[in-house]
């Protein structure tokens, strides 16, 4: 196994130095720049501010000074607030991950719990009422979500707050936004690979020697069904940890998803770069942590 992991985080360190390169590249290729405002800039002082932050410098220059620095642990300094990134990221990282992580939670439980009933229960009106809400949950775009729960448990009956955080219970309408559609996609998943599961020989060998239906269910067939679910919840556990965008946006939560959205818009490259490389770095270590927990569900799965 320590032969296949140090060949993933080479294959990860090469995966990430590709989308550095491609991000920097195709960010400096569109028109414009971070000092073009819509307030007119003296030619004087874009010179100057390009001047300090190497972006008078041709491209592949740039891409060169960036990288040593980046090597050297220097995450670069703000276009737009002149401030640290690193420090800044993390913060924002630290609201992201907390919003994150209880709809990761929310979404794996619920999902598993809800694909394993409606596999025990196929074509009866428990599957028939889940496969039809995990359908209307996979076909709702998570901002229309998030709009219609403001609207209605904030705007119109009070019950929420639009904007703080500072409580447990402030969290449950973003949790739900985020939640809704990987739990919907793992309802269906789960359902799929549990009746795969409890159609072969070895469930019907389980049940021919007297064990129970709840050890047939949980010890053998639910946890052979994980392996596909596992597969998605890897990529999907990294991409809400760093927050939705949309879903940050709507809900006026400071998070890295919208500290993204607002670097993009003021072509604030260095973070927009910042950003970038920390999801790419968290998509393949959640990648490689999926491979090595198949291992453990499965212990017949071999990691060549």
């Amino acid at each position: 196994m320590a032969k296949y992991i140090a060949k993933r985080i080479l294959l990860a360190i090469v995966s990430i130095w590709i989308i550095t390169m491609i991000t920097f590249f195709a960010m400096n290729a569109i028109p414009g720049g971070p000092f073009n405002k819509e307030k007119a800039t003296s030619p004087a002082v874009i010179a100057t501010l390009e001047a300090r932050y190497n972006l008078d410098k041709p491209v592949g220059e740039q891409y060169v000074l960036y990288m040593k620095n980046l090597l050297h642990g220097d995450w670069g300094i703000s276009l737009h607030s002149g401030r640290p990134i690193w420090a800044d990221m993390i913060s924002k990282f630290s609201v992201s991950a907390k919003l994150g992580g209880r709809a990761a939670i929310v979404a794996i439980i619920i999902g598993i719990i809800l694909g394993a009933i409606a596999a025990l229960n196929r074509n009866k009106l428990p599957d028939r009422l889940i496969i039809f809400f995990t359908t209307l949950g996979t076909a709702m775009p998570s901002f229309v979500l998030a709009t219609l729960l403001l609207l209605v448990f904030c705007v119109r009956l009070g019950w929420f707050p639009v904007v703080s955080l500072s409580s447990e219970p402030n969290y449950t309408l973003p949790v739900i936004a985020l939640a809704v559609y990987p739990m919907a996609y793992i309802t269906r998943l789960t359902k799929t690979s549990m009746l795969d599961a409890l159609n072969q020989d070895y469930i019907r060998t389980a049940r021919a020697k007297g064990v129970s239906k709840v050890k047939v269910i949980f010890l053998h067939a639910l946890r052979n069904a994980l392996i596909p679910v596992i597969t998605y919840v890897g990529p999907m556990v990294a991409y809400i940890l760093t927050g939705s965008m949309v879903v940050e946006n709507i809900f006026t939560i400071g998070g890295l998803g919208s500290t993204f959205v607002t670097s993009i818009t003021n072509r604030d490259y260095t973070t927009i770069m910042a950003v970038t490389i920390f999801l790419a770095i968290l998509m393949v270590v959640a990648n490689l942590l999926t491979d090595i927990v198949y291992k453990f569900v499965d212990p017949r799965i071999k990691l060549d």
